[in-house]
């Protein structure tokens, strides 16, 4: 499991419930499955990018993951969601998603090449 930017400490901030059902989640995407309550999310269709969602007291909570790498799971994103009108996902949120995924196919792309590197391959 990969973490990026402040992603880690936003999980940590969640309240209990929600840390154990999105830790939950990320489980079983690590093990090549698809949780329930996850979704792709809107507008990376084909970017691999999925959101899991909990609503808790009042509050939508989200982690927005990306599936795209065969060796990793990326988390980009942890969120409390602050708009209470329609489902849709923030735009200050998705362009944060769109600059992290981009910040994960970079460092994806350094792994691959230094484990080639290392490998002799």
């Amino acid at each position: 499991m990969h973490w990026v930017g402040s992603a880690r400490r936003a999980m940590a901030r969640m309240p209990r419930h929600v840390q154990q059902v999105f830790g939950a989640a990320l489980q079983e995407v690590q093990l090549g499955r698809m949780p329930s309550i996850a979704a792709p999310l809107t507008g990376f269709s084909d970017a691999g990018v999925l959101e899991l969602a909990e609503d808790y007291v009042r509050d939508t909570y989200r982690a927005i993951y990306t599936v795209r790498f065969a060796e990793a799971v990326y988390v980009l994103h942890v969120f409390k969601k602050k708009s209470k009108r329609g489902i849709a996902t923030p735009k200050p949120d998705m362009e944060l998603v769109r600059r992290r995924l981009s910040d994960a196919e970079a460092d994806h792309k350094r792994w691959v090449e230094e484990t080639e590197r290392r490998h002799g391959g």
